[in-house]
């Protein structure tokens, strides 16, 4: 794809307006300009600007790697309308919950007629933009490869849109107040992710822009380990469309940005799996292992996001999509046999038989789940009826085979009788009631009248698929599929014409089913994740093991100290961030404030959070006799420490330092006033809650007694743990 290798340019109001590249914001805003005046000229998968030959290099190219939003093809033209087409269900959709909320509040007679009337229009409105948004959802021609002229096309699935998001005040304001850090430093990083999300948007129909929707998926994990504390939620408002109903779904986590994003690896897979040459073995290949890893994607997801808002990502929508996809997959793989040819050879035609057979079986299959509720009442009625279509259609094929097999081929002296008798009795579950398979091979009259019988089958199935696809509105518009149905019906009502006579009705057999068997079992192949090398935006941070937004800690500290006689007064341990350990309570760093179980931050205003052990020593060493300027946090407990403003953190107030403050105040004076009962363990302490709750239930009398007892033999917690680190 030739919007390979380039950096991505901001789509609609929303865009951070920036490429990310080294030359600065002034020089970015240059090129950008050049590139949308440069002239274009029409292409077969994309426009670019002029002078392609200095896009080469990442370094050089205007837009992010695997991304191209100024690529004018079918397919995005497709996804453009989808875009339009999601607004106008969204505004009908917002006047049907008005009108029906004034029908149920009105009263006067007159205005609720007048609110029916215009609540039909409206509910017929809607089923009109649902069924062109169907229409876009089987244009499967769009994403089938150029060169094919004569293949069943494929069902490919849409990307869901999205609404721009301004990730920049949220997370400015989160780490000034929860790392403590000066949040302009972190600007460029915060535009970066903006940009990655705009781009990824606009991804290209290739590997690489795959790989850009999995950098972005994994990019969520570290920014909600970094900033999206579980207990809270961010005020960040995260809308995806459905991409069958374009409904759309707001939510304020990123379980829902995280699941779409999946969701449109998978459906990018598919376009991809579509695009493949299917004339060449290579390109069948490309396209089994696309809808295969858009299989394991789709169930990965339905496997992880159990709970998502979108019907699209239900789990029983899921399951269908899955099913769709492994189906294409063994439809490819039945072509990749057939594609040297068919040799009119007995044992040829018993395994593209049974190959046929198997990818009917799995459409049938297919049908089937897609006519369940609750599927049935979302799911494009086109893509039920392809499913049915080829259901037919691959059946007739299997029949028609085993009829060539049976008819053309006779069983001469000198031929394998048991390799021939042993495949046909595997191709059926059953021989027709008075036939042998070793006996039909010898009888010339039964091999012809059991191959009649298949020939029936077969016209009576392509009479089906031709008569299931012109039922269909969108199956009957697409002129490929129509070749193809019409030219198998043809070529199996010629053999039957060939082989019909006088006493056929005399002598009658029942075609049994083919047995399906393949070669090539498909199977669903799971997202690596881990092929895909991405760095953490923030990682200036420090290690996510600490620094993350599910632990609190201190305001940095600033600890002013000297070495007496080369002596630091405690030791280090821990590998990036590194921690006081030993510390003596008569050093000077300790008098200074320093705690035991402190992380350093920074020594001599050199950024200490990535350093080990050994390149912090030798900054402490490398101070000279002015003494050493260190910063240290102290970690604190958030079952213990922060207990008492659990409920003001929980409705998602923000927190300042001050209240972090007094939350440490406050433990000082609960230590010095009075005792505090033993941190039990989870499990023990709801078994100690559901004593004393039935105590206090069967013996009324005895509750004031029972809980001084209990108290008396809890020791304090600071029993446990170090005077000079208990607080932290």
């Amino acid at each position: 794809c030739p919007g390979a290798g380039l950096k991505e340019w901001p789509r609609g109001r929303g865009g951070t307006g920036r490429i990310p590249a080294p030359s600065g914001a002034d020089a970015r805003r240059s090129l950008a300009q050049s590139a949308l005046r440069a002239p274009t000229a029409s292409m077969t998968d994309a426009l670019l600007p002029a002078a392609p030959q200095a896009l080469e290099k990442e370094s050089d190219s205007y837009f992010r790697k695997g991304c191209n939003p100024l690529a004018q093809t079918g397919r995005s033209r497709l996804q453009n309308q989808r875009a339009a087409l999601n607004q106008q269900i969204l505004k009908a959709v917002r006047m049907r919950t008005g009108a029906e909320n004034l029908l149920k509040v009105a009263t006067n007679q007159k205005v609720r007629e007048q609110v029916r009337l215009e609540l039909s229009f409206v509910n017929s409105d809607l089923q009109m933009l649902k069924e062109e948004l169907e229409g876009l959802n089987i244009s499967v021609g769009v994403y089938q490869n150029t060169e094919e002229a004569f293949t069943v096309p494929l069902i490919p699935l849409g990307l869901k849109e999205t609404k721009d998001v301004d990730f920049s005040v949220v997370l400015k304001d989160f780490i000034l107040e929860h790392y403590s850090e000066d949040s302009y430093l972190y600007e460029d990083e915060i535009a970066d992710l903006m940009d990655l999300r705009q781009a990824c948007r606009t991804p290209s129909r290739d590997e690489a822009g795959v790989e850009l929707l999995m950098s972005y998926f994994i990019q969520l994990g570290f920014v909600e380990s970094r900033f999206f504390p579980p207990t809270r939620q961010m005020g960040i408002l995260f809308t995806w469309y459905d991409s069958l109903t374009g409904v759309p779904v707001s939510q304020q986590n990123l379980l829902l940005e995280k699941a779409s994003i999946l969701f449109n690896i998978g459906a990018l897979y598919t376009q991809i799996g579509t695009r493949c040459n299917r004339r060449t073995q290579a390109g069948l290949e490309g396209a089994v292992d696309a809808f295969q890893r858009a299989a394991g994607v789709l169930n990965h997801l339905k496997e992880t996001f159990t709970h998502t808002p979108s019907y699209d990502m239900s789990p029983a929508m899921l399951s269908v999509l899955v099913k769709m996809m492994l189906a294409q997959a063994q439809e490819n793989v039945f072509e990749k046999i057939c594609l040297p040819g068919i040799r009119n050879e007995f044992f040829v035609l018993v395994k593209v038989a049974q190959e046929a057979a198997k990818v009917g079986e799995v459409y049938r299959q297919l049908h089937t789940a897609m006519s369940q509720a609750p599927v049935k009442e979302n799911i494009p009625y086109s893509w039920a009826s392809l499913a049915c279509v080829k259901a037919h259609h691959y059946g007739a094929l299997a029949h028609y085979f085993a009829a060539t097999l049976l008819i053309d081929h006779q069983l001469k002296p000198g031929a394998d009788e048991d390799h021939q008798e042993k495949c046909l009795s595997q191709l059926y579950d059953h021989m027709p009631e008075g036939l042998t398979p070793l006996a039909t091979l010898k009888n010339i009259h039964q091999r012809r009248q059991l191959g009649k019988s298949h020939v029936r089958r077969a016209v009576a199935l392509h009479e089906e698929s031709v008569r299931e696809a012109s039922l269909c509105k969108k199956l009957r518009n697409i002129e490929v599929l129509q070749e193809v149905l019409s030219a198998a019906h043809r070529r199996s009502q010629l053999k039957d014409a060939q082989l019909r006579e006088d006493d056929d009705l005399l002598d009658l057999i029942e075609a049994p089913d083919i047995v399906s068997k393949t070669e090539q079992e498909v199977e669903i192949i799971l997202p690596q994740f881990s092929k895909v090398t991405v760095t953490d935006f923030f990682q200036k941070l420090g290690p996510l093991s600490v620094f993350s937004a599910n632990k609190r800690w201190t305001p940095p500290r600033s600890i002013h100290f000297t070495a007496e006689e080369g002596d630091l007064g405690f030791t280090l341990r821990g590998n990036s961030p590194v921690q006081v350990h030993f510390l003596d309570p008569h050093c000077s760093a300790a008098l200074a404030g320093a705690k035991e179980g402190d992380y350093i931050v920074s020594i001599q205003d050199v950024d200490c959070k990535w350093l080990t052990v050994s390149e912090v020593m030798r900054l402490l060493k490398a101070c000279g006799r002015d003494g050493v300027d260190m910063k240290v946090v102290s970690l604190l407990d958030f079952t213990s420490s922060m207990h008492n403003k659990c409920a003001t953190y929980s409705v998602g107030m923000q927190k300042t330092y001050s209240m972090i403050c007094l939350a440490i105040d406050d433990d000082d004076k609960t230590d010095k006033t009075k005792k505090i009962s033993k941190k039990l363990s989870f499990l023990s302490w709801g078994t100690n809650k559901n004593r004393q709750k039935s105590a206090s239930t069967l013996c009324l009398p005895s509750v004031g007694v029972a809980r001084p007892q209990v108290k008396k033999k809890l020791p304090s917690p600071f029993s446990l743990l170090n005077s000079d680190s208990s607080l932290y």
